[in-house]
C-alpha cells in the first residue's frame, strides 16, 4: 500500500524542479553568479518539495491506518479500494491530498488534481456540513453534467497534538435514480372538481331555449383551459366536472392562479348573471380515492369561502387562488330551518351546554351567545357562557347581562369551564371557526360534540370535529345567524330585551351601522328582533365612547399615510385598546378616495392589525397572507415577538401582492 500510496500522492514539484535545473544549466554560459543563484534556489525547492510530500504520505497513511485501524485485511481492502470514488482533502486548507481511481477518472483531468483545491477540481461543492458533523450532504452535488450524493467525515490524521484534519468524500451517482424520481413525480396524477357554484341563478336568467347555448359556452371555456394539459375533463352532474391531469401542468395552472376563474365570467346569461366557478385541486396523494377526498375538501372550503376562487388541499396545507370579488348573497331559509332543528336536537340531548366565542369578545360574539343561551333555557337545560371577564370589548352589555337574573352564574372563566366539564356537553362555538381563535382551545379539545356558528370566511386552520356546521360567509354577522335560528326554536316573548338588543348591537356592529355586507335578511333579523323588544337607541349607547378614547382614535387618523394612492395605513408604536383601534380604522375609510384601511399598533410583544375595506379591496385575503383572518370588509391578525417597523413591511408587501397578482 505504501508504494501505490506513494505514486498516487506523487505531486507536481518535479516537473517544477526539471524546468529550474535547465534554466540553471543555460544561465552557466551567461553569468556564472546567477546560475549559482538558481541552483542553490532549485536545490530549496527540491528539498521543500521532498519533505511536504513525504509529510503528505505520512499524513494521509496514519489518517487511513486510523480509519482501517482494527479491520481484518479484506474489510480494509474494501474500504480503500471501494467501487465507490473516494477523494480525501486537507479540511482546512481544501487542499486534495488522496483519490481513488474511480474519483481520478470523474475528474476528468491526468494530472493536476492533487495538491489543487476541493473546489477547483469540483466547482461549488461546499464543505459546511462536514464541519457541522453531518455524515451526508444536505444537497446533491451537480458535477461534469451528473448528479452524486455524497457522503463523508473529517478525521484526525496523525497522532494527539497533531491539529491537522482530513476530510474523507464518497460519491455516489444518482443522476439516473433523480431522473427516474423526477419523472414519476412530474406524472403524479391530480384530481380536480370544477363546480359552477351560481349554476341556478344562470339557468334563472336566461330562458329556455337559450339555456343550452349557455351552457356549451361555459363548457368551451373550461375545455380551451385543460386542452393544453392532455388531461381529462368530464362532467358527472348538472353543475360539475371532474379534471384529471398530471403533476406536471400543475406549476402552470398555479402560476396563472388558475385563469379559468375570470375567463367564464365571461359566460354571461340574458340578465346580465355572469358566470362563476370554484374549482377543489387534490394532489400529493397516494391513490385516486384521496386525491378526489382532497379535491373534495378543497371545493367545499372554496364554497365556504365564498365561491368564486380555486383552493389546492395537498397532504398538509391548503392553498387559495382568486376569492377577491364580491359574492352575491347565496342564502335559503330552508338551511335556517334545517340547521335550527339540528341544533334544537343537540342542545335536547346535552347534559350541560357551554357557549364560546374569540378571545376578546366583542359585541358579536356576545350577542350571539345570548341568543343561545336563550334556545337552552327555554329547553331547560344548564348554559354558561365561556367568557374571559376583563379583556374583552363588551363590559356595558357585560354588565346589563349580568344584571338579569336569568344570567345569575350564567359567565364562566375557560379555566373553569375546562374543569367542570363533564360527558355528553355539548359546545357551542359562535363567531370563529379558527381553533387557536377560540377563548379556551384545552375546552375545545375537550368537548366531543362541538357546534360551530360563524359567517367569517374560512382559512387554513379550522375547527375540524364538528357536530353541526352552520357556515354562512354570506351573512353579515353571527348574531344574524342566530337571530334567524332563534325565529324556528322560541317564542318572542321567550326572548329577553337585553339579549334582543345584544344581538342587536351585534349586527349593528359588523354591518357598520347597516351600510357594510348588509342583504334582505340582514334588515329581516333586525326587524325581528325590534318587534321582540330591542330599543336601537339603547343599542346606539353602548357604542358610545369616552373623550380619552375619541382624542386617542383622532390622533391614530392624524398619523395615517395613503399607500398606493387610496390605500390608508397607519403605523403606531404605541400600544392602543383594540376597540379604538377598530374604530379607527373604520374612521380612515370616510376619507375621500380610500378604499381600505390599515391599522398597526404594538400590543405587549406583539403587533395587532385591525384591516377594514369597503368592498372593493378583500382585507381578508391580504390579513390570511399574514397569519390573520376575518371576512372580505373587515380582518385582522396579530403577529408576536415582531416589531411595527417590520410588520409595515410586511404589510405593504402582501398589499403589492394582492394587487400585482
Amino acid at each position: 500500500m505504501n508504494k501505490k500510496l506513494a505514486r498516487i500522492l506523487r505531486t507536481n514539484a518535479a516537473l517544477y524542479i526539471l524546468c529550474l535545473a535547465a534554466f540553471t544549466v543555460a544561465a552557466i554560459w551567461v553569468d556564472p553568479v546567477l546560475a549559482t543563484a538558481e541552483a542553490a534556489v532549485t536545490v530549496i525547492v527540491f528539498i521543500v518539495s521532498r519533505r511536504r510530500s513525504r509529510r503528505t504520505q505520512q499524513s494521509v497513511r496514519q489518517y487511513l491506518e486510523r480509519v482501517t485501524g482494527g479491520m481484518d485485511s479484506a474489510r480494509s481492502s474494501n474500504l480503500l479500494y471501494t467501487p465507490l470514488p473516494m477523494v480525501v482533502f486537507d479540511a482546512r486548507t481544501d487542499e486534495v491530498v488522496w483519490g481513488n481511481d474511480g474519483f481520478l477518472q470523474l475528474t476528468e483531468r491526468k494530472d493536476g488534481v492533487f495538491e489543487s483545491r476541493i473546489d477547483a477540481v469540483i466547482p461549488g461543492f461546499d464543505k459546511r456540513w462536514l464541519l457541522e458533523g453531518k455524515r451526508e450532504s444536505p444537497k446533491l452535488v451537480s458535477w461534469n453534467h451528473r448528479l452524486y450524493r455524497v457522503f463523508g467525515s473529517i478525521g484526525r490524521s496523525g497522532d494527539e497534538g497533531d491539529d491537522e484534519e482530513m476530510a474523507t468524500t464518497y460519491w455516489m451517482d444518482v443522476t439516473e435514480s433523480e431522473q427516474m424520481r423526477t419523472t414519476l413525480e412530474m406524472t403524479r396524477p391530480v384530481v380536480a372538481i370544477l363546480m359552477v357554484d351560481n349554476y341556478e341563478e344562470l339557468m334563472k336568467a336566461c330562458p329556455e331555449s337559450k339555456r343550452s347555448a349557455v351552457l356549451a359556452a361555459l363548457e368551451e371555456k373550461l375545455n380551451t383551459w385543460a386542452a393544453d394539459s392532455g388531461g381529462l375533463l368530464l362532467g358527472y352532474d348538472r353543475d360539475r366536472y371532474l379534471f384529471l391531469f398530471e403533476e406536471k401542468s400543475y406549476s402552470g395552472y398555479a402560476e396563472d392562479r388558475f385563469s379559468v376563474l375570470e375567463s367564464v365570467r365571461e359566460v354571461v346569461a340574458g340578465e346580465g348573471v355572469a358566470a362563476t366557478l370554484s374549482i377543489g385541486v387534490g394532489r400529493d396523494a397516494d391513490t385516486f380515492e384521496s386525491l378526489f377526498k382532497n379535491a373534495s375538501l378543497a371545493l367545499e372550503m372554496a364554497l365556504s369561502r365564498g365561491g368564486d376562487q380555486a383552493v389546492v388541499k395537498d397532504r398538509m396545507n391548503f392553498e387559495f387562488y382568486g376569492g377577491r370579488a364580491k359574492t352575491a348573497e347565496k342564502r335559503t331559509k330552508v338551511k335556517s330551518r334545517v340547521m335550527a332543528n339540528a341544533l334544537g336536537e343537540l342542545i335536547e340531548d346535552a347534559r350541560q351546554v357551554y357557549v364560546m366565542g374569540h378571545r376578546y369578545a366583542d359585541m358579536d360574539s356576545l350577542g350571539a351567545a345570548a341568543g343561545i343561551c336563550c334556545i337552552a333555557r327555554k329547553r331547560g337545560k344548564r348554559v354558561q357562557i365561556v367568557l374571559d371577564a376583563e379583556n374583552n370589548a363588551v363590559h356595558p352589555m357585560l354588565q346589563r347581562l349580568q344584571e338579569q337574573e336569568e344570567y345569575n352564574g350564567v359567565f364562566i372563566s375557560g379555566g373553569d369551564a375546562f374543569l367542570r366539564v363533564q360527558p355528553g356537553t355539548l359546545l357551542v362555538v359562535v363567531d370563529t371557526n379558527r381553533p387557536e381563535s377560540v377563548e379556551s382551545e384545552a375546552l375545545l379539545e375537550t368537548c366531543n360534540r362541538v357546534a360551530v356558528i360563524d359567517h367569517h370566511r374560512r382559512g387554513t386552520s379550522y375547527i375540524e370535529k364538528m357536530a353541526l356546521n352552520y357556515h354562512e360567509p354570506y351573512a353579515s354577522s353571527a348574531s344574524e345567524l342566530v337571530t334567524e335560528i332563534l325565529q324556528y326554536l322560541v317564542e318572542p316573548t321567550d326572548l329577553l330585551r337585553v339579549e334582543a338588543e345584544a344581538l342587536l348591537a351585534g349586527i349593528v356592529l359588523d354591518t357598520k351601522n347597516f351600510t357594510n355586507r348588509t342583504g334582505g335578511r340582514t334588515f329581516e333579523a333586525a326587524a325581528y328582533l325590534r318587534r321582540v323588544g330591542a330599543d336601537t337607541q339603547d343599542v346606539q349607547r353602548i357604542f358610545q365612547s369616552d373623550l380619552t378614547s375619541m382624542i386617542s382614535r383622532y390622533d391614530i387618523i392624524r398619523r395615517a399615510e395613503l399607500y398606493r394612492e387610496d390605500i390608508a395605513v397607519a403605523a403606531l408604536d404605541d400600544e392602543y385598546d383594540r376597540v379604538t383601534a377598530a374604530k379607527a380604522a373604520d374612521e380612515l375609510l370616510t376619507l375621500k378616495g380610500v378604499q381600505a384601511s390599515f391599522v398597526l399598533y404594538r400590543k405587549g410583544d406583539g403587533v395587532y392589525i385591525s384591516a377594514r375595506s369597503l368592498g372593493d379591496v378583500n382585507v381578508q385575503v391580504i390579513m390570511e397572507s399574514m397569519g390573520g383572518g376575518g371576512n372580505s370588509t373587515g380582518a385582522a391578525a396579530e403577529l408576536p415577538e415582531s416589531t411595527v417597523e417590520d410588520t409595515k413591511v410586511k404589510l405593504l408587501s402582501c398589499i403589492d401582492t394582492y394587487f400585482e397578482t
